[in-house]
């Protein structure tokens, strides 16, 4: 048995419970966590935002050390460090024969299956795919990737989502190049990643906007060289930071309506807005025909970064090794499993960055 963190059903309070986990079958490995951040995607999935099998062990971005592996496991053995994917791609769909992994249409199927048993008995299913709230894990092979050299696995767990969509917005999806001017919108975990792989990029200026002055601090240290406190006014902001053009570029971190409009509003014309948060569907955006002409921007959703997370960990690793990317920086709270309901509504109150749970 092994402590974990269980969604009984949507809506309802996380249950830190023990459960009960299988031994690795074929194509299987078993994953002592050593950390899991807690993500906006693991509250959506919470309160119904995102479907997800119910009852389920909830988290998908950690990392670990292999305790055993199942038949036919061969790029990972015991005692290896690992990093969870929860997006793996099977290679055939068509996304994945156009190479664009980061949409495989089989990504999610290992989440409708059962993951393991609560005390009382309860068959559970794996939140998205890898069920990282727990002490241990039980995943798919393709699930897991060798951990970067010298990189803490405690520190290695951010990249399992919020590093690699950050970058990937900055670098995959938006493709910013040096001396283009960049606004993250919403600065929790995903946002400050963001911010590091737009400074990293060589952009500036960098300007970071979120509803609290609290976060200057977070954003500044992030690489952000303007802030700017959200208002009805913050796209005249963005244009006056920008020589009143607007910004090359705008990446949206919220997944609300209203940030995505003053995304778009804040790009200059010509300019890329490019959107990571994940909205319910009751959050509508409404553009119209004339403005969309005149503007000639560019609008575009981004899945996990545009990631191909097995290409990009070498990339990140080096730029970590290097100095260049901070992972301590997004992380603002350390904690216990039971302490997950708690970030939740930090997250919900728009509180801190990333809280990571250390085992």
């Amino acid at each position: 048995m092994v402590r974990a963190a269980v969604l009984p059903a949507v809506g309802a309070p996380l249950e830190i419970t023990g459960i009960e986990l299988p031994e690795p079958g074929p194509g299987q490995v078993r994953v002592r966590l050593a950390a899991a951040g807690v993500c906006h995607s693991d509250l959506s999935l919470a309160n119904g935002t995102m479907r997800v099998p119910v009852p389920a062990v909830l988290g998908h971005e950690g990392a670990g050390t292999v305790v055993a592996v199942g038949e036919g496991v061969t790029h990972v053995a015991a005692g290896d460090g690992v990093v969870l994917n929860w997006a793996p791609s099977c290679g055939s769909c068509h996304p994945c024969s156009l190479g664009e992994v980061w949409l495989c249409a089989d990504a999610l199927t290992g989440a409708g299956g059962i993951h393991a048993v609560s005390e009382d008995g309860t068959r559970l299913h794996p939140g998205l795919n890898v069920a990282a709230f727990a002490e241990e894990t039980v995943v798919a092979a393709t699930c897991v990737l060798p951990a970067p050299e010298g990189v803490p696995l405690t520190d290695a767990a951010l990249l399992g989502c919020a590093v690699l969509t950050g970058w990937g917005a900055v670098h995959h999806s938006a493709r910013v190049r040096a001396g283009e001017s960049v606004v993250v919108f919403g600065v929790g975990g995903v946002g400050l990643a963001t911010l590091q792989a737009a400074r990293i990029a060589g952009a500036g200026p960098v300007i970071a906007v979120d509803v609290s002055p609290a976060k200057e601090e977070l954003a500044r240290r992030a690489g952000a060289t303007e802030y700017v406190v959200a208002s009805d006014t913050t796209a005249k902001e963005i244009r006056r930071l920008t020589g009143g053009h607007g910004a090359d570029v705008a990446v949206e971190c919220v997944g609300r309506a209203a940030t995505i409009r003053a995304a778009w509003d804040s790009t200059r014309r010509g300019g890329r807005t490019t959107v990571v948060g994940i909205g319910g569907k009751d959050q509508q955006v409404t553009f119209n025909a004339l403005e969309i002409f005149h503007w000639g921007r560019t609008l575009s959703g981004c899945v996990y970064g545009n990631s191909r997370p097995a290409e990009d960990l070498p990339v990140l690793a080096d730029h970590i090794r290097a100095g260049r990317l901070d992972l301590g920086a997004l992380v603002t709270e350390r904690i216990a499993l039971d302490g997950i309901p708690g970030a939740f509504e930090n997250m919900i109150a728009g509180k801190g960055g990333r809280a990571l749970v250390v085992f």
